[in-house]
């Protein structure tokens, strides 16, 4: 039995150390050689590098020097072009994230080209896993995807012509368990896709995802690791940033997220994403652990991180729960992340009502004062309309879809006094140019519009 080997490599200094960033670089180099070094790239000689840059939150994406480190290593190696492409998180444009965490920077010094894939054309593939059954556990909402055409033609069908190189970042999710190299590749399918299914369906659609595209390398940068969640909360710093330094590759996706995972001391079993590529034969021959060869040191990894984020929320959100279903990975903590977030780094004081889930108690529906921001398809559809009757369309705000992170963040930054431009770490003008430059670029993404930005906040404390 062949074994699949998974590259463990120590990071000895912080990243305020003199010498870091040579020693960034000889890992990275240290780390490709290992795995086939200049023979790893193909016919075409180009290579797409997918990082984790889903936000400009601090931590939240892959640091900035792996990502040049990794783009010097292929020109030296004989690269011909270098693409850096991402599709950041809904309610966000790449083009603006791209440009808040230095990427674009990277891209002008190093020759590498920026892909903004929430800008180009899309192509309609089907997610495999389950048959289409609207509301149904044993199948999807939606079946089909929407795809960047550059994705499809370059990743899928020119998968044998050119090298794909997949740089997550080291991160526990509350809604997945951990955010590692499989959930990476969900910053593919558009926005609009996104919103559906992102629910206790959600982990079958990230194997979906992954049976259309399979890495060639998976190296996840672990400088830091986040706890708690994937959107590390600016003042619970000391509580989840958790400084790992460590790096983990391999040329399997599935082997490289099974340690990964064990980095957090979370047993690879527990994650159901890694479960379903198992099952499904997805996993290049893992079958479990004893199918790997660690090449690297494990030990000091002890002890066992919470994924689920931090139960602290404003006092003035009235937090409405269904008793018939709610799903952690969309209705539940979808709001309540972007709730903390709100309150906590962006000082929202607002009163409102958050009704999620589906199976409410109709009393306590009818005893709302509001105003009311209902998030997802199953509180909507089954009090949506009775609490605009009461209390009229002004004073709710409804959040459609299963994740519809934009709607949400919408809804509650109104009704908690949140002004959405101080959520970019830029100027308000340099913010509003790249919005326009997106838009003029044709971007698809789901992201809260300047209207919604610029409008005055009237709340009442």
């Amino acid at each position: 039995m062949v074994k699949v080997k998974v590259l463990v490599r120590d990071i000895n200094s912080n990243p305020d150390d003199e010498g870091y960033l040579n020693g960034i670089q000889s890992a990275v180099e240290e780390i490709f050689d290992t795995l086939g070094g200049s023979e790893l790239l193909k016919s075409s000689n180009d290579v797409y590098i997918k990082p984790n840059g889903i936000d400009s939150k601090p931590y939240a994406y892959t640091r900035p020097e792996v990502v040049e480190a990794v783009i010097k290593y292929f020109f030296s190696n004989g690269a011909n072009k270098i693409y850096l492409m991402e599709n950041s998180t809904q309610a966000n444009y790449t083009r603006i994230v791209y440009e808040a965490i230095g990427y674009k920077k990277i891209c002008k010094e190093t020759g590498a080209i920026p892909v903004y894939l929430d800008e180009q054309k899309a192509e309609t593939l089907e997610f495999e896993g389950k048959d289409r059954s609207s509301h149904d556990p044993n199948g999807y909402d939606k079946k089909t995807f929407e795809m960047p055409k550059i994705v499809v033609n370059k990743l899928i069908r020119g998968k044998n012509e050119n090298l794909y190189i997949n740089l997550p970042k080291l991160k526990t999710h509350s809604m997945g368990v951990v955010t590692l190299g499989i959930k990476n590749q969900w910053g593919f399918p558009m926005h609009y896709a996104r919103k559906f299914d992102h629910n206790f369906n959600l982990h079958h659609k990230l194997v979906d995802v992954l049976s259309h595209i399979q890495p060639d390398v998976t190296l996840i940068e672990g400088i830091e690791g986040t706890i708690h969640g994937h959107y590390p909360l600016v003042s619970q710093h000391e509580k989840v940033i958790i400084p790992f330094r460590v790096m983990i590759a391999s040329r399997n996706v599935v082997a490289t997220d099974m340690v990964g995972a064990q980095v957090f001391g979370i047993p690879y079993e527990e994650v159901p994403a890694i479960k379903i590529a198992i099952e499904e034969g997805l996993s290049g021959g893992v079958y479990g652990s004893e199918d790997l060869e660690i090449d690297g040191d494990l030990s000091r990894f002890t002890e066992r991180y919470d994924f689920d984020i931090i139960q602290e929320f404003p006092p003035n959100v009235n937090i409405v729960k269904g008793s018939e279903l709610l799903c952690r990975e969309g209705c539940l903590n979808n709001p309540l992340m972007s709730l903390q977030i709100l309150h906590q780094d962006y000082g929202g004081r607002g009163k409102c009502d958050l009704v999620i889930g589906k199976g409410h108690n109709l009393d306590i529906i009818d005893n709302l004062e509001g105003p009311v921001v209902i998030a997802g398809h199953c509180a909507i559809e089954e009090v949506g309309n009775r609490l605009v009757q009461r209390l009229g369309k002004k004073h709710v705000f409804l959040s459609d879809g299963c994740n519809n992170l934009s709607q949400t963040i919408i809804g509650l930054g109104r009704y908690m006094g949140v002004n959405l431009l101080k959520l970019v770490p830029l100027s308000p003008i340099k913010s509003i140019i790249l919005l326009i430059q997106a838009k003029l670029h044709g971007s698809h993404s789901n992201v809260p519009s300047l209207l919604s930005m610029l409008k005055p906040y009237k709340v009442k404390y």
